[in-house]
């Protein structure tokens, strides 16, 4: 299991906090939050399975449920009792999927807060078109074409203009460690397929949900935000006016004081 527990040097009891990135998968997506988490926190950060080159090829009926096990899994290995969650899109749905998987199997671990960012209750009709063309760019042209696009779902038009040379380089180290196709794919196939339904809700009753969205989010329309708040019945907004799909990168400091405004309180 490829996880990192970043302990937080100023309190030693302090609460453990799991990030869950999104469909890339990798921990270091959160490289942006630690200073300012690691702070108050044990922040534990981990690598989605089969997002790395030469990883096995995950199963045909790979779904959110797997997703959420293994975060499980590695919470027991790390003996952990009890954690706050952040997830990004995808890793927003894993702490749905976990939060369900803890109640069913009558977990004495308990999830104490989950943060959810730029996340939905089903797909939109819009985020499947945008998939739709990332799975054909990667079927058709390659994992090149595919990771080069990614940049025009994420981030707004003129974060791209001004980082382009980051840019670049970023996507030439996701290219030397890019996971089998299949495993993109089997992926994508579970983000599409979840869907929050009234379990999730029930599984959370008495778990603060922090919803985080961004109006300008190319990806997911601002408004799925404010669908999952309905089907949970229960969630502090944040809605950001700029940011885009990928705010924790390009709004860094004002995702970090929404997520500990919330976390802290």
């Amino acid at each position: 299991m490829h996880y990192r527990i970043h302990h937080c040097s100023a309190n030693k009891p302090a609460e453990y906090l799991i990030l869950s990135s999104g469909l890339g998968g990798h921990g270091i997506f959160w490289q942006p939050q630690l200073e300012a988490l690691q702070r108050h926190f044990h922040v534990l950060t981990y690598d989605q399975e089969g997002c790395h080159a030469g990883a096995e090829n995950l199963p045909s009926d790979y779904s959110m449920r797997h997703m959420a096990q293994q975060v499980l899994n590695i919470v027991k290995e790390a003996g952990i009792q009890h954690f706050r969650f952040v997830g990004h899109a995808l890793g927003g749905h894993i702490g749905l999927e976990l939060a369900r998987l803890l109640t069913e199997n009558q977990e004495a671990i308990q999830m104490t807060s989950l943060s959810c960012i730029n996340a939905w209750d089903q797909l939109d009709p819009h985020t499947r078109k945008c998939f739709q063309a990332r799975i054909s760019l990667l079927k058709h042209s390659g994992s090149d074409a595919y990771v080069r696009a990614q940049a025009l779902f994420l981030y707004p038009p003129q974060w791209i203009s001004e980082q382009s040379k980051t840019l670049e380089h970023a996507e030439n180290m996701q290219l030397q460690n890019f996971p089998p196709a299949h495993n993109v794919l089997m992926r994508l196939q579970a983000l599409q397929q979840f869907t929050v339904d009234e379990q999730h809700a029930s599984a959370l009753l008495q778990t603060p949900v922090q919803l985080i969205a961004n109006q300008d989010d190319f990806l997911v329309p601002v408004k799925k935000s404010a669908d999952l708040q309905q089907v949970l019945g229960q969630g502090k907004m944040n809605i950001f006016p700029t940011g885009a799909h990928a705010s924790t990168v390009t709004e860094t400091e004002s995702i970090n004081n929404a997520l500990l405004e919330f976390l802290l309180h």
